[in-house]
């Protein structure tokens, strides 16, 4: 069963700097593709950044510049750096791991952490 847990939300002014960690138990990290997303009230889940196994990135275009997504397959572990945050960054961030499996494809998802950007 895999279980994917966040860390390293708060509360940071603008201009300010977070780093997002989530450690995925279980035993797929090597072959999944890691994924952040956020969703702000009253909005729409939407894609911050994903990596995929071969540390291809992808972001989405108001992140891009300012947020790093890096992943440690020894740890079992993805970060998102997030640098510069503005108030619109202000949301709760799930990490996601989407993986196939005897021809299958799977989503997990965390629980959230959350993340306000506020002078």
């Amino acid at each position: 069963q895999v279980q994917l847990v966040e860390s390293g939300g708060g509360l940071v002014q603008p201009g300010g700097s977070l780093r997002l960690s989530c450690a995925l138990s279980g035993s797929i990290f090597s072959i999944a593709t890691m994924g952040w997303y956020r969703q702000a009230p009253e909005k729409r889940r939407e894609l911050v950044a994903t990596i995929t196994s071969s540390h291809s990135t992808n972001y989405a275009d108001s992140v891009k510049g300012r947020f790093t997504i890096s992943r440690d397959n020894a740890k079992n572990t993805v970060y998102l750096q997030m640098n510069s945050l503005k108030p619109e960054d202000t949301a709760l961030y799930y990490c996601n791991a989407h993986y196939g499996m005897t021809q299958r494809w799977y989503d997990s998802w965390g629980q959230g952490t959350q993340v306000t950007v506020s002078s």
